[in-house]
Formats: C-alpha cells, sequence, structure tokens
C-alpha cells in the first residue's frame, strides 16, 4: 500500500467510527417505524380500598378519573389524552389514549410538576423541577398505561410529558386539570 493509500485509511476509519456513533445516538430510522400498542382500561387487582365511613355511596367498582389532560406539541408533533385513573385498589395509573407522535430514541413518560408551555418555551422544562419517570413509552401511538409506583402522589403533579432522555427534550405535554 502506497502513502496515498495509507493516509485514506487514517481518514476513513475515524470518518466510518463518526458515522457509525452518529447513527447510535440519533437512531433516524425511528422516524419512520411506528409502534402501535392497544391496551385495554386498567382494571384494579387486589382488595378493594374500603370507602370513607362519611360516605353515602360506595366507590365504584371501575377506574376513576382523577385528573385529565390534552398533549400539545412540543419538539415533535404530539396529540392524544392523558387521564390519571385511581383503581379500586386505591392505586393509580396513567392512562394515554390516542396517543400520536414520533417515534424516537429513549422515550420516557414522565410526570412533573412544571408547567406546560407552548412552542419551544416548553422543550426543556421539564427536568427542571420534580419528576417521576413511569417508564419507558411503549409506542408511539395508540392506548397504553402506566403504573404509577407506591409511595408517589400523584396530587404533587401537575403535567405529563413524553420526554427524550437522550436529548433531554420534550416531544409533548399535557396539563393535568383535575376531574
Amino acid at each position: 500500500m502506497g502513502r496515498m493509500g495509507r493516509v485514506i485509511v487514517v481518514a476513513l476509519v475515524p470518518a466510518v467510527a463518526l458515522v457509525g456513533a452518529g447513527l447510535y445516538w440519533f437512531q433516524p430510522w425511528k422516524l419512520w417505524q411506528d409502534e402501535t400498542v392497544q391496551e385495554a382500561l386498567p382494571a384494579a387487582t387486589g382488595t378493594p380500598a374500603p370507602a370513607p365511613s362519611t360516605s353515602a355511596s360506595p366507590e365504584p367498582a371501575g377506574p376513576v378519573t382523577v385528573a385529565r389532560g390534552e398533549l400539545i406539541s412540543h419538539e415533535h408533533a404530539t396529540s392524544g389524552t392523558v387521564t390519571l385513573l385511581r383503581l379500586a385498589d386505591g392505586s393509580h395509573v396513567l392512562r394515554l389514549e390516542d396517543l400520536d407522535t414520533s417515534n424516537g430514541p429513549d422515550l420516557r413518560v414522565w410526570l412533573t410538576d412544571a408547567p406546560v408551555k407552548e412552542g419551544q418555551a416548553g422543550w426543556h422544562v421539564f427536568d427542571d423541577g420534580a419528576y417521576e419517570s413511569l417508564g419507558r413509552l411503549k409506542g408511539n401511538r395508540g392506548d397504553q398505561n402506566y403504573a404509577v409506583p407506591a409511595g408517589v402522589d400523584p396530587a404533587a403533579f401537575t403535567s405529563v410529558s413524553i420526554w427524550c432522555d437522550r436529548f433531554d427534550v420534550s416531544f409533548g405535554a399535557a396539563e393535568l386539570a383535575p376531574a
């Protein structure tokens, strides 16, 4: 191999490594891959929580809507409904319905205490205060349920974000309004 060949190899190896790292980091193919999830409305498991003695009627057996909101777009076009449900056993579930957003690397569902802001002003606010990750986004389309961990007080949170942990940006968010 001549001198010119070695120069080309020396330049080509880092370039290939850089392209490979960029592809891994950005995962651009996800923009064309949709993952649809269709989960049923959650049902409680275990023993129902006792009804307060001052209540004239017993608690309903099915899920009770505690709060709800409509997703708005941030970094990517996002729409759908967010509902915080209390199940008969006292546990809570966050439900995304008719979700439609872009797929992306390392997307999470977060309960947060941040205000939901329109446009670019709202892209980066959700990791500034308190937040609780409910796990990886199961799919970028459809209906899906996320259990709120025991010990987490859902009343401490006022919004939900579809959060890209890799790039610290919100794909979309919803203000949670009490039902």
